[in-house]
């Protein structure tokens, strides 16, 4: 308690100092600045606040709210912290690749019950798309209710905005699920790929004789045990990436870049907060989920995806709090890297959105057959796309390509996409981390 009031008192006396200092200054320039020094000053008692709480967590909110500030304050600055986010961003990277293959190894080949993994993995896939479909609903129902596309005025197409990658077919979706080059997979990113790997690797190996399968399970699980303790290390930069990251998209956009679309932004983030209240909170009420500690455990994973925009960047951490809340490891091993390609709820409802944005920016009305059909375009073609860049915005592209909708208001999707990106992934991290619980209840292992 002593030390709170010194650091409230010593942030006290620097906020006083700072307004003397402005008003000293010439008139009319203290006006402008008295609000920058005031924010700064309310970030600095939040910072004590973090200090005291010694939460990961807060101090990864904290950085978050200082990048924006700082972004929008001096945006060259905050355009030259991008390299702390990649930093961080990639020192995450290279734990996926060896800690996904050490933790289903062990899990598949560790149990040797390769009846329950089949299982398990058709009881993950018709609850990955009864989810995702509910997402693709609600998302359908919000923008028809908030009609956030008319009267958007459309941007002139210019050569310098890039658009996304060609969308990749069902057939060749499939294809790729299976890897050609193990080491390929890990250079691109490739996590369902590796996924399918370690399955196979890790089901051979349960078939390998007990005296010749026990030096590799003891060399994946002590792999496995390190790559945890390496996340560990590597989640202490998190607030530096998150800074550095969040500082960069402000610098480099913009807060004005909110104001022509903020209805859409609106639409999107109240969807998804009642797809979170509506949906995945009832469902984590039925199957008897520990509220409380689910949101402890997942809050720091969710906070990561928010923040950097990032899937990748919170799966480390996803899978060690899932573990901490009670979930068995080789569940979480094998639920969340394939709920990244096939459970991506906030992906899902973000691309019914976009769609229908699209039509009524263009002034086109869709009928109701019209939108079931895009509907079910959006269940097959939205699965799998989470290691492609832009991936939403791929699906978006293949599938308004195919209703013939124009290509104009992506645009004004691209512009503020960074800032749909956060939500949507935030809210795809928060359903898989559900997943986890919910499947491990259903085998009866949570």
């Amino acid at each position: 308690m002593r030390n709170r009031l010194l650091v409230a008192a010593g942030l006290t006396a620097t906020l006083a100092a700072a307004a003397s200092l402005l008003m000293s200054r010439e008139p009319g320039t203290h006006a402008a600045l008295a609000p920058i020094v005031l924010r700064w000053a309310t970030i600095l008692v939040a910072g004590a606040y973090a200090t005291s709480r010694r939460s990961l967590t807060a101090w990864i909110f904290l950085a978050l709210a200082a990048g924006v500030e700082l972004g929008h304050d001096w945006p060259s600055a905050g355009t030259n912290l991008q390299f702390l986010g990649t930093i961080f961003l990639r020192l995450i990277k290279v734990v996926i690749a060896p800690l996904l293959f050490s933790t289903l190894v062990v899990g598949i080949a560790g149990h040797a019950d390769l009846k329950k993994i089949g299982r398990l993995g058709i009881k993950s896939l018709l609850y990955f798309e009864i989810v995702s479909t509910m997402a693709l609903l609600l998302g359908f129902a919000a923008i028809n209710l908030s009609h956030a596309g008319e009267g958007v005025r459309l941007q002139a197409v210019t050569a310098s905005v890039p658009l996304p990658p060609t969308p990749r077919s069902t057939t060749q979706f499939i294809t790729d699920i299976f890897p050609e080059n193990v080491a390929k997979s890990v250079a691109e990113g490739q996590v369902l790929q590796l996924v399918v790997f370690s399955i196979l690797f890790g089901t051979a190996l349960a078939l390998v004789p007990e005296d010749k399968r026990r030096c590799l399970l003891a060399f994946a699980g002590s792999l496995s045990e390190t790559m945890f303790k390496f996340t560990n290390i590597v989640m202490l930069a998190a607030p530096v990436g998150v800074f550095g990251a969040v500082a960069y998209t402000v610098g480099h956009m913009g807060l004005g870049v909110l104001i022509p679309l903020l209805k859409l932004l609106a639409t999107m983030y109240v969807a998804l907060a009642i797809f979170i209240v509506c949906i995945l909170l009832p469902l984590a009420l039925f199957v008897r989920v520990p509220i409380k500690a689910f949101l402890q455990a997942a809050m720091e994973p969710v906070a990561i995806a928010f923040a950097t925009a990032s899937a990748e960047a919170a799966l480390p951490r996803a899978m060690e709090r899932m573990e901490t809340l009670g979930v068995r490891r080789h569940i979480v091993a094998f639920i969340l890297p394939i709920g990244y390609s096939f459970n991506l709820d906030g992906s899902s409802l973000y691309q019914a959105v976009a769609l229908v944005f699209i039509a009524q920016a263009a002034g086109i009305h869709l009928t109701v057959s019209q939108q079931a059909a895009m509907f079910l375009t959006l269940m097959i073609s939205s699965k799998g796309t989470a290691g492609v860049a832009r991936a939403s915005l791929v699906v978006v592209l293949g599938a308004a390509s195919s209703f013939q909708l124009p290509t104009e208001p992506l645009f004004l999707l691209f512009g503020i996409d960074q800032l749909l990106d956060m939500g949507r992934t935030a809210v795809n991290v928060l359903g898989n981390c559900l997943a986890c619980v919910v499947l491990a209840r259903w085998e009866g292992e949570f």
